[in-house]
């Protein structure tokens, strides 16, 4: 299994198509085998559900994003667990232990060229 987190600095972003990069962290029999950090990409709106498809990412967290995104998250076969907060090792480990879930921290405000606005 391959998770991918959303990261801005060393915390989770609060936006997830404008993070700075993403934490790839491997697990198997809830280890963490392999960790690996990829620059986004870019912000193309559709792009990196497919983008992280292909880097075999099976769940995403983040902080906020956007219902579009999860929508096609979902087509893809990845999960989305959103709303985390903390360092990519704090909701890493959180995960490990079954402790993370979604708050469904969706960001439903956008304006000016798909900036968002706030997150609810």
């Amino acid at each position: 299994m391959r998770v991918a987190v959303a990261m801005e600095g060393n915390v989770v972003s609060e936006h997830f198509g404008h993070c700075e990069r993403f934490c790839l962290a491997d697990i198997d029999n809830c280890q963490i085998t392999n960790l690996q950090v990829i620059d986004n990409p870019g912000h193309v709106p559709g792009f990196l559900p497919e983008f992280l498809a292909g880097k075999d990412v099976n769940c995403v967290i983040t902080g906020g994003i956007g219902a579009k995104a999860v929508q096609l998250f979902n087509q893809n076969n990845i999960a989305v667990i959103s709303g985390a907060r903390g360092t990519d090792q704090e909701v890493l480990n959180k995960y490990l232990k079954g402790e993370l879930h979604s708050t469904g921290s969706i960001c439903t405000e956008h304006m000016h060229a798909g900036e968002c606005g706030g997150h609810k």
